[in-house]
C-alpha cells in the first residue's frame, strides 16, 4: 500500500509539472503571435500614445508641483525634413541602415567605454529604442532588455528601414513633455516639420540623451557643441546617399 502510495504522489507530481510545462507554453505562443500583431498593427497605423507617454502624464497628475503637459502630434514621413531622420541616425545610430536591430559592434564598444570609465552609453540602436518606447518601459533589468532585443528583430523583419525612422522621430521625446519632431518643430521653431534646416534638426537630437535636463529652446555650450558634432557627421555618413539607402531621398 505504501509503495502505491508513493507511486500516486509521483505520478501527481510528473502531472503537475506536464500541466505547468503546458500553460507555460500556450502563454509563450499566445505572446508570441501577439507580439507579431502588435508589430504588424504599427507598421500602417500610427500609436495614439506609448506606454512612455501613458506613464509620465500619469505621475504628471499625480505630482502637482510638476506642471506636465503632454505635447504629441504625428507626422507622415513626407511632411519631415530629411534632415531630421538624418540627424538622429548621425547622432544616435550611423549603422542603422546596415544592422537588423541590434548592432554588437556599437555593444561591445560601449562596454569597453564604460569599463574605461568614459562617459557611460547605452549601444541601443534606433530600432531597440522604438521598440523600447512603443512597446515596453523604461529601465535597464535585462529581461526588458532581452524583450527589446526581441521586439526589435521583429520591427526589422516587418517594417521598412523608411518606417522605422518615422517612428522614432514620431514618438521619442524632445523636450520636456514634447514628444515627436511635428509638436518639438512647432513649439521650439514656430514651423512645421518639413521646414526644418539642418542646424535646427541637429540641435533637436543633440537633446535627445536627456531632453528632461536640455532643451533646444535654450541650449547650453554643450548641446551647441553637440549639434555642431552632429552637423558634421552628417555630411561625413554620406547625406543625401545615406538617406537614399533607406529609401527617402
Amino acid at each position: 500500500m505504501k509503495t502505491d502510495w508513493k507511486k500516486k504522489k509521483k505520478r501527481n507530481k510528473k502531472g503537475i509539472v506536464s500541466r505547468s510545462l503546458r500553460f507555460v507554453g500556450r502563454l509563450l505562443l499566445v505572446f508570441f503571435f501577439g507580439s507579431i500583431l502588435q508589430v504588424l498593427v504599427f507598421k500602417w497605423l500610427p500609436p495614439f500614445f506609448t506606454p512612455v507617454m501613458l506613464v509620465e502624464k500619469l505621475e504628471g497628475m499625480f505630482e502637482k508641483e510638476r506642471q506636465y503637459n503632454l505635447k504629441y502630434k504625428w507626422a507622415p514621413i513626407e511632411k519631415i525634413s530629411p534632415y531630421m531622420v538624418l540627424a538622429v541616425i548621425a547622432s544616435e545610430d550611423q549603422g542603422f541602415a546596415d544592422h537588423f536591430g541590434v548592432d554588437i559592434k556599437a555593444i561591445e564598444k560601449a562596454m569597453e567605454d564604460n569599463k574605461r570609465g568614459r562617459r557611460l552609453r547605452g549601444g541601443s540602436t534606433i530600432t531597440q529604442q522604438v521598440a523600447k518606447n512603443l512597446f515596453l518601459w523604461q529601465g535597464r533589468d535585462y529581461f526588458r532588455k532581452a524583450l527589446e532585443a526581441y521586439y526589435s528583430v521583429l520591427i526589422e523583419l516587418f517594417w521598412s528601414k523608411q518606417r522605422i525612422a518615422e517612428m522614432y522621430v514620431n514618438i521619442a521625446e524632445m523636450g520636456y513633455g514634447i514628444y515627436g519632431v511635428q509638436s518639438a518643430s512647432n513649439i521650439f521653431y514656430n514651423k512645421d516639420a518639413i521646414a526644418l534646416t539642418r542646424n535646427e534638426a541637429a540641435l533637436l537630437a543633440a537633446v535627445l540623451p536627456n531632453p528632461k535636463r536640455f532643451s533646444a529652446k535654450k541650449p547650453s555650450e554643450y548641446i551647441i557643441g553637440r549639434r555642431n558634432w552632429i552637423v558634421k557627421q552628417m555630411y561625413q555618413i554620406g547625406d543625401k546617399k545615406y538617406l537614399e539607402k533607406i529609401g527617402l531621398d
